[in-house]
Protein backbone atom coordinates (compact mmCIF):
# COMPACT_ATOMS: atom_id res chain seq x y z
CA UNK A 1 0.00 0.00 0.00
CA UNK A 2 1.15 3.54 -1.27
CA UNK A 3 1.26 5.73 1.52
CA UNK A 4 2.10 9.26 2.10
CA UNK A 5 2.04 10.54 5.57
CA UNK A 6 3.40 14.26 6.72
CA UNK A 7 3.04 16.01 10.57
CA UNK A 8 3.41 19.26 9.32
CA UNK A 9 2.14 21.28 6.73
CA UNK A 10 5.51 23.37 6.44
CA UNK A 11 7.08 20.36 4.77
CA UNK A 12 4.11 17.93 3.23
CA UNK A 13 6.03 16.76 0.45
CA UNK A 14 9.62 17.31 1.33
CA UNK A 15 9.68 13.13 2.39
CA UNK A 16 9.63 10.70 -0.38
CA UNK A 17 6.76 8.66 -0.62
CA UNK A 18 7.01 4.85 0.67
CA UNK A 19 5.41 1.90 -1.03
CA UNK A 20 3.79 -0.49 0.29
CA UNK A 21 1.49 -1.96 -1.94
CA UNK A 22 -1.86 -0.55 -1.83
CA UNK A 23 -4.24 2.29 -1.67
CA UNK A 24 -2.57 5.82 -1.88
CA UNK A 25 -3.54 7.80 1.86
CA UNK A 26 -2.73 11.35 2.54
CA UNK A 27 -2.66 13.03 5.79
CA UNK A 28 -5.43 15.79 6.52
CA UNK A 29 -2.91 18.61 7.09
CA UNK A 30 -1.05 18.08 3.25
CA UNK A 31 -4.61 17.90 2.22
CA UNK A 32 -4.94 21.51 3.28
CA UNK A 33 -2.25 22.55 1.73
CA UNK A 34 -2.94 21.26 -1.36
CA UNK A 35 -6.37 22.56 -1.50
CA UNK A 36 -5.04 26.13 -0.02
CA UNK A 37 -3.37 26.50 -3.26
CA UNK A 38 -5.63 25.73 -5.81
CA UNK A 39 -7.63 28.30 -4.48
CA UNK A 40 -8.17 31.84 -5.78
CA UNK A 41 -5.30 34.24 -4.86
CA UNK A 42 -7.18 37.35 -4.08
CA UNK A 43 -10.51 39.56 -5.38
CA UNK A 44 -7.63 41.65 -7.69
CA UNK A 45 -6.92 38.46 -9.14
CA UNK A 46 -10.68 38.23 -9.38
CA UNK A 47 -11.35 42.03 -10.57
CA UNK A 48 -8.41 41.15 -13.25
CA UNK A 49 -10.44 38.35 -14.97
CA UNK A 50 -13.70 40.34 -14.86
CA UNK A 51 -12.28 43.32 -16.72
CA UNK A 52 -10.58 41.04 -19.23
CA UNK A 53 -13.52 39.35 -19.75
CA UNK A 54 -15.88 42.75 -19.88
CA UNK A 55 -12.61 44.15 -22.56
CA UNK A 56 -13.12 40.82 -24.86
CA UNK A 57 -17.05 41.26 -24.85
CA UNK A 58 -16.66 45.14 -25.82
CA UNK A 59 -14.40 44.21 -27.97
CA UNK A 60 -16.60 41.85 -29.92
CA UNK A 61 -19.46 43.82 -29.80
CA UNK A 62 -17.56 46.73 -31.55
CA UNK A 63 -16.67 44.71 -33.99
CA UNK A 64 -20.28 43.34 -35.04
CA UNK A 65 -21.75 45.55 -38.19
CA UNK A 66 -24.35 48.14 -37.22
CA UNK A 67 -27.74 46.96 -38.17
CA UNK A 68 -30.90 49.63 -38.34
CA UNK A 69 -33.04 50.58 -35.24
CA UNK A 70 -35.72 49.03 -37.32
CA UNK A 71 -36.41 46.62 -39.98
CA UNK A 72 -36.72 48.77 -43.49
CA UNK A 73 -39.19 47.95 -46.03
CA UNK A 74 -37.82 46.39 -48.66
CA UNK A 75 -38.88 45.33 -52.30
CA UNK A 76 -38.38 41.33 -51.71
CA UNK A 77 -37.58 38.69 -53.05
CA UNK A 78 -34.36 40.49 -54.62
CA UNK A 79 -31.55 39.28 -56.67
CA UNK A 80 -28.37 40.91 -56.98
CA UNK A 81 -24.95 40.66 -58.99
CA UNK A 82 -22.38 41.36 -56.09
CA UNK A 83 -19.02 42.20 -58.08
CA UNK A 84 -16.01 41.73 -55.37
CA UNK A 85 -12.89 43.80 -56.25
CA UNK A 86 -9.87 44.02 -54.23
CA UNK A 87 -6.07 44.20 -55.56
CA UNK A 88 -6.91 43.87 -59.00
CA UNK A 89 -8.85 40.63 -58.63
CA UNK A 90 -12.82 40.20 -59.12
CA UNK A 91 -15.38 37.44 -57.95
CA UNK A 92 -18.77 37.81 -58.67
CA UNK A 93 -21.35 36.11 -56.92
CA UNK A 94 -24.97 35.92 -57.14
CA UNK A 95 -27.20 36.89 -53.82
CA UNK A 96 -30.89 36.51 -53.03
CA UNK A 97 -32.79 38.12 -50.34
CA UNK A 98 -36.46 37.16 -49.51
CA UNK A 99 -38.50 37.00 -46.58
CA UNK A 100 -39.02 33.94 -44.33
CA UNK A 101 -41.64 34.17 -41.63
CA UNK A 102 -40.67 37.18 -39.66
CA UNK A 103 -37.05 37.26 -40.82
CA UNK A 104 -35.40 38.17 -44.14
CA UNK A 105 -32.95 35.76 -45.34
CA UNK A 106 -29.66 36.28 -47.47
CA UNK A 107 -28.21 33.87 -49.47
CA UNK A 108 -25.33 33.88 -51.49
CA UNK A 109 -23.68 31.82 -53.90
CA UNK A 110 -20.73 32.04 -56.48
CA UNK A 111 -21.87 31.65 -60.23
CA UNK A 112 -21.69 28.00 -60.61
CA UNK A 113 -24.54 27.73 -57.59
CA UNK A 114 -21.88 26.21 -54.46
CA UNK A 115 -23.45 28.28 -51.83
CA UNK A 116 -21.20 30.56 -50.45
CA UNK A 117 -22.91 31.68 -46.98
CA UNK A 118 -26.25 31.84 -45.64
CA UNK A 119 -27.62 34.09 -42.71
CA UNK A 120 -30.81 35.07 -41.34
CA UNK A 121 -31.91 38.38 -39.78
CA UNK A 122 -34.37 37.83 -37.21
CA UNK A 123 -35.48 40.68 -34.62
CA UNK A 124 -32.17 42.95 -35.53
CA UNK A 125 -29.98 39.58 -34.61
CA UNK A 126 -28.28 37.61 -37.37
CA UNK A 127 -28.38 33.98 -37.36
CA UNK A 128 -26.57 30.88 -39.09
CA UNK A 129 -28.66 29.39 -41.89
CA UNK A 130 -27.55 26.12 -42.26
CA UNK A 131 -24.30 24.46 -41.96
CA UNK A 132 -21.81 26.96 -43.79
CA UNK A 133 -19.36 27.92 -41.35
CA UNK A 134 -19.05 31.57 -40.42
CA UNK A 135 -18.05 34.03 -42.99
CA UNK A 136 -17.48 37.50 -41.14
CA UNK A 137 -16.79 39.51 -44.36
CA UNK A 138 -20.12 37.96 -45.54
CA UNK A 139 -21.85 39.13 -42.73
CA UNK A 140 -20.86 42.74 -42.79
CA UNK A 141 -21.61 42.79 -46.56
CA UNK A 142 -24.95 41.59 -45.85
CA UNK A 143 -25.48 44.37 -43.19
CA UNK A 144 -24.06 47.27 -45.56
CA UNK A 145 -26.14 46.15 -48.00
CA UNK A 146 -29.23 46.34 -45.78
CA UNK A 147 -27.97 49.94 -45.49
CA UNK A 148 -27.57 50.71 -48.80
CA UNK A 149 -30.98 49.19 -49.52
CA UNK A 150 -32.66 51.13 -46.76
CA UNK A 151 -35.31 53.65 -48.38
CA UNK A 152 -34.03 57.56 -48.30
CA UNK A 153 -37.05 58.68 -46.26
CA UNK A 154 -35.96 55.99 -43.80
CA UNK A 155 -32.38 56.04 -43.60
CA UNK A 156 -31.95 58.64 -40.93
CA UNK A 157 -34.81 56.83 -38.65
CA UNK A 158 -32.68 53.75 -38.35
CA UNK A 159 -29.09 54.98 -39.26
CA UNK A 160 -28.74 58.27 -36.95
CA UNK A 161 -25.25 58.73 -38.07
CA UNK A 162 -25.49 58.62 -41.26
CA UNK A 163 -26.00 60.96 -44.25
CA UNK A 164 -27.20 61.00 -47.73
CA UNK A 165 -25.92 63.73 -50.54
CA UNK A 166 -27.58 63.23 -54.17
CA UNK A 167 -26.31 60.27 -55.41
CA UNK A 168 -23.54 59.54 -51.84
CA UNK A 169 -24.45 57.65 -48.43
CA UNK A 170 -22.34 57.25 -46.02
CA UNK A 171 -22.26 55.92 -42.30
CA UNK A 172 -19.01 57.27 -41.42
CA UNK A 173 -16.04 55.25 -41.14
CA UNK A 174 -17.74 52.21 -41.70
CA UNK A 175 -19.69 52.43 -45.20
CA UNK A 176 -19.74 54.70 -48.35
CA UNK A 177 -22.34 54.13 -51.06
CA UNK A 178 -22.36 55.92 -54.31
CA UNK A 179 -25.53 55.33 -56.66
CA UNK A 180 -25.70 55.06 -60.80
CA UNK A 181 -29.38 53.77 -60.15
CA UNK A 182 -31.38 53.38 -57.03
CA UNK A 183 -30.34 49.36 -57.14
CA UNK A 184 -27.05 50.19 -58.81
CA UNK A 185 -24.42 51.36 -56.67
CA UNK A 186 -20.90 50.92 -55.53
CA UNK A 187 -20.10 49.83 -51.90
CA UNK A 188 -16.89 50.93 -50.05
CA UNK A 189 -15.37 49.81 -46.99
CA UNK A 190 -12.71 51.75 -45.45
CA UNK A 191 -10.34 49.13 -45.75
CA UNK A 192 -11.24 47.10 -48.72
CA UNK A 193 -12.86 45.55 -50.38
CA UNK A 194 -14.88 47.64 -53.14
CA UNK A 195 -17.86 45.60 -54.58
CA UNK A 196 -20.62 46.80 -57.15
CA UNK A 197 -23.93 45.72 -56.72
CA UNK A 198 -26.57 45.47 -59.72
CA UNK A 199 -30.06 43.96 -59.77
CA UNK A 200 -30.13 40.80 -61.94
CA UNK A 201 -33.19 40.94 -63.71
CA UNK A 202 -32.06 44.63 -64.94
CA UNK A 203 -35.09 46.31 -63.18
CA UNK A 204 -35.44 48.13 -60.02
CA UNK A 205 -38.11 46.96 -58.00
Amino acid sequence: MLTIRHSACMTCGSEPARDSGGSVTLNADCTAVIASKLAPTGIADVLRFLLFAAALLLSACASQPPLPEHTPNLSLPLQLHIQRLQAEQRQDWVLVIQREGPGIRWSMMDLLGIPQARQKLVDGTWHADGLLPPNPEARELFAALLFALTPKDELHGNYPAAWQHGAQRSLPERWDVRYSQPMSFELNLPKGPKYQVTPLSGEAP
